[in-house]
């Protein structure tokens, strides 16, 4: 790796993203080099990549790829959210049907989510969002459960063509893994490459207390524990 440490670098991230371990890698490896985190709205991390106030933005896909790299990172699991007295709560995991009799919340609007969990609190019914956005939103009167049947959203760091620099390519190095002790690669195209290969699924929590998920494991006990999809709809 060079001895001269990258310029400063501006990274974005959409609501429910956690970047707190590519920044503590980044400052460990470049404690001369700033690393500036910006919280973008779903809604702006477009418009934040294109107007400059962000280099590379950690998006929800998708985003508009005209004239844009995006390295897709894991896959979210869609969970609904309800009160943790609700009948939902006695299951691991439920499918779609289980919701059709249901008051379903509208949570479109990733960025009024705190909204839409505020009115499952006060008027019930229930809500269907990424996995991080509930763990983002959690409170400890309500839980979520995955749904099975349901599309995943997908989490993918992108920046502009346009916009490459060294800082670039070290942040995606980190991004993708790769160490202090690695020699100088051209990160920037083995991550164009990348584009197209599988990315990990970020599955729900093993904890079930509380609302933190459950793994969807079965039961190794057959007739104990809770059933994993809700039935006699």
């Amino acid at each position: 790796m060079d001895d001269v440490a990258p310029g400063a670098l501006r990274v974005g991230y959409v609501p429910g993203v956690t970047v707190s371990k590519w920044a503590r890698r980044w400052t460990e490896r470049f404690p001369d080099s700033p690393l500036d985190l910006v919280a973008v709205p779903q809604a702006e991390q477009d418009a934040a990549l294109r107007d400059g106030r962000a280099d590379m933005c950690f998006v929800r896909l998708p985003i508009d790829r005209e004239g844009m790299h995006a390295i897709p990172l894991y896959r979210e699991l869609p969970v609904v959210v309800v009160p943790k007295d609700h009948p939902i709560s006695a299951f691991e995991e439920i499918a779609v049907a289980d919701l059709a009799d249901e008051r379903m919340q509208d949570a479109d609007d990733i960025d009024g989510l705190a909204g839409t969990v505020e009115l499952v609190v006060a008027v019930g019914g229930a809500a269907v969002m990424p996995h991080s956005l509930a763990r983002l939103h959690h409170r400890r009167d309500l839980v979520f459960r995955p749904v099975t049947d349901l599309p995943e959203t997908e989490i993918a760091l992108a920046w502009p063509i346009e916009r490459e620099s060294d800082a670039i390519e070290e942040f995606i190095g980190i991004v993708r893994g790769r160490t202090e002790r690695s020699s100088r690669s051209p990160a920037v195209a083995k991550a164009v490459a990348a584009e197209k290969k599988p990315v990990q699924r970020q599955s729900p929590g093993k904890r079930t207390s509380g609302g933190r998920g459950t793994t969807g494991r079965r039961n190794p006990h057959p007739g104990r524990g809770k059933p994993t999809r809700r039935r006699g709809r």
